[in-house]
C-alpha cells in the first residue's frame, strides 16, 4: 500500500456527504446538510468557503460549472461561465484584456433557486463568518502570493492586505464579507448591477479590458441537459459546451467500444485515447456531435500526439444527500489569481478566462465563450450515482479518465482508484508520479516520460461523493488539501 492509499478511504453517512478542496469547505457543506439542506445547498456552502480561503483557485470574480443529478436520475448541467466583452478588440492571457464576465454568482443564484432548500443567507453564512472574523493564511496561499506578487501588484492589488501577510497571519476580508451578504440578500444583482458591477468594470478597464456594465447585466447562466455516454452498465454524464468535458466522453466512449484486453497496458491505452480526444479541443462547442468523430489509437506504441496544455488551477466540490441528489462542481478564476486584476471595493480578483481562446472555432471574438477547462462528471451505475471532479485544467479529463478506468478495468474500489499513482500528458511529455509502477513500461512504448514527485499538484486533487445501497458516501484525494465528511 502506498502512502497515498493509506490516506484515502470512503466514508458513509445517513443524511449526506461532502468532498471538497479544503477541510473548512467540507465543514460548511456538512453543516448545511445537517440543517436540512440539499446536496446543492451543501455544494454552494463549500464553494463559497473556497472563494474566501483560496482566492488563487476560485472566487466571485470567476466561474462555476456543475452537474446536478436529481433524485429522479435526470442529470442537469449548470454553466456559470461568462462571455468575452461585446466590445472585445483583443484577448490576452493576463490583465484586463483577459477578463470575461464572472459567472459564479449568477450560477449560484440560478442553481439555488431550483434546487436549494435552505435560505441562501444560511448557505453562505460560514463563508461570511470566515471572511469577517478572519482565518490564518495557509502555506499554499502564501506560496501562491509570493509567486504571483508582481502580477497582482500590476493589477492594482498593492493595497490588498493579503500581500503583506505571511503564512499563519490572520487575514480578514470585510469587503468580500459584505459582498457575500449582498449576494445572500439580492442574488445575482449583487454582482451584475449597481456599485459592485461598476467597480468590476472600472477595474477591468483600468488594466486594459473592454468589459462593460451591459456585459454584466446581460449575462445568463445556461442550464440544460448533460452530455452522456454508456459506461460500465450505466451512463457517464459530462458538462456540455462551453466545457471541454465532451473530451472525457469521447475517450470513455472509445474505451467502452474497444475495451482493454487482459494483460494490456491500460495506462498506455489511456494516454493514447486522451491525446487523440484532445486533438478536437478547439471544436468542443460542437458538444455531443463530437462523439461521432473517430479516434485513432495505437494500442502498442506512443504516437506522441501531444495536445493537453500545462496550466492547472481551480477547486472541486462533490456532494450527495439522502434524497438522491448528487452534485459535481468546480469553481475557478482560471490561472492562479486569474487575471491578477484586483477589485478593492469587493475584495476579489477577476478571472482570466479569455486566455482560454485558441484558434479555429475557439478563436477570440466579441461576446464569445472560450472553450472552458472545467469538466465535472457524474457516473450513474446500477444502484449508485457518483460525482467526480478535480482541478488541473487540461489535466481534469486525464485524471477522471484514470479513476474511472481503474475502477472499471482494474477492479479498483473508489478509494484505491483515487489514490493510485497518476500520469499527465502535457506539452509533448508524459509526467508520471515517481511511485507509478508503470513508468518503465510507458517509456518502453515510446512515451517521453518525466518523473515528478508523487502528490505534486500537477496530478490534480479529486473530490468524490455519491449515493448507493448504504446511503450517501464520499472519498477524498490524498493530494493537496482535499477532505471529505458525512452527516
Amino acid at each position: 500500500m502506498t502512502a497515498g492509499q493509506a490516506h484515502s478511504r470512503v466514508v458513509t453517512g445517513a443524511r449526506g456527504a461532502v468532498s471538497a478542496a479544503h477541510p473548512l469547505a467540507v465543514s460548511a457543506g456538512t453543516g448545511a446538510l445537517a440543517d436540512g439542506g440539499s446536496a446543492l445547498d451543501a455544494a454552494v456552502a463549500a464553494q463559497a468557503v473556497i472563494c474566501v480561503l483560496m482566492p488563487q483557485a476560485g472566487g466571485l470574480g470567476g466561474d462555476l460549472m456543475a452537474l446536478v443529478r436529481q433524485p429522479d436520475g435526470v442529470v442537469v448541467a449548470v454553466n456559470g461561465a461568462g462571455r468575452a466583452p461585446r466590445a472585445l478588440r483583443r484577448a490576452g492571457a493576463d490583465g484586463g484584456a483577459s477578463v470575461t464576465v464572472p459567472g459564479l454568482v449568477d450560477g449560484w443564484a440560478r442553481a439555488h433557486r431550483r434546487w436549494g432548500r435552505l435560505p441562501l443567507s444560511r448557505v453562505l453564512r460560514p463563508a461570511v463568518e470566515l471572511a469577517e472574523h478572519g482565518v490564518p493564511v495557509d502555506a499554499a496561499l502564501a506560496r501562491a502570493v509570493a509567486t504571483h506578487r508582481h502580477r497582482l501588484e500590476r493589477g492594482g492589488a498593492a493595497g490588498w492586505p493579503l500581500l503583506d501577510l505571511a503564512a499563519g497571519d490572520r487575514w480578514r476580508q470585510p469587503e468580500l464579507a459584505a459582498l457575500l451578504c449582498d449576494v445572500a440578500d439580492r442574488g445575482r444583482e449583487a454582482l451584475h448591477a449597481g456599485p459592485t458591477a461598476a467597480a468590476v468594470v472600472a477595474a477591468a478597464r483600468r488594466y486594459g479590458g473592454e468589459l462593460s456594465e451591459a456585459d454584466l447585466a446581460g449575462h445568463q447562466t445556461a442550464v440544460g441537459p448533460a452530455v452522456a455516454v454508456d459506461w460500465a452498465g450505466g451512463r457517464l454524464h459530462v458538462q456540455p459546451p462551453s466545457s471541454q468535458g465532451v473530451l472525457l466522453a469521447m475517450a470513455a466512449r472509445w474505451l467502452h467500444r474497444h475495451p482493454p484486453a487482459p494483460g494490456e497496458d491500460l495506462d498506455h491505452l489511456l494516454v493514447e485515447v486522451t491525446e487523440a480526444a484532445f486533438r478536437h479541443r478547439d471544436d468542443c462547442a460542437r458538444g455531443a456531435a463530437l462523439l461521432a468523430e473517430p479516434l485513432s489509437v495505437d494500442r502498442q506504441r506512443a504516437r506522441r500526439l501531444g495536445g493537453p496544455r500545462a496550466y492547472l488551477h481551480t477547486a472541486g466540490v462533490a456532494t450527495a444527500d439522502a434524497a438522491g441528489q448528487v452534485v459535481s462542481s468546480l469553481v475557478s478564476v482560471f490561472d492562479d489569481f486569474g487575471s491578477g486584476v484586483y477589485v478593492p471595493e469587493a475584495g476579489l480578483v477577476l478571472n482570466n478566462r479569455a486566455g482560454g481562446f485558441t484558434g479555429g472555432a475557439n478563436a477570440a471574438a466579441p461576446g464569445a465563450l472560450p472553450v472552458h477547462t472545467l469538466a465535472p462528471a457524474v457516473v450513474e451505475l446500477p444502484g449508485a450515482a457518483l460525482a467526480l471532479a478535480t482541478p488541473g485544467a487540461d489535466g481534469q479529463v486525464q485524471t477522471l479518465l484514470q479513476i474511472l478506468a481503474r475502477m472499471r478495468y482494474a477492479g479498483a474500489d473508489l478509494a484505491s482508484a483515487v489514490a493510485a499513482p497518476r500520469w499527465r500528458s502535457q506539452g509533448g511529455e508524459l509526467l508520471v508520479e515517481d511511485d507509478h509502477p508503470g513508468r518503465a513500461g510507458l517509456a518502453g512504448r515510446g512515451h517521453v516520460v518525466r518523473d515528478v514527485s508523487a502528490g505534486d499538484e500537477v496530478f490534480g486533487a479529486a473530490v468524490a461523493a455519491g449515493t448507493g445501497a448504504t446511503g450517501p458516501f464520499a472519498a477524498a484525494d490524498w493530494r493537496r488539501l482535499v477532505w471529505s465528511g458525512v452527516v
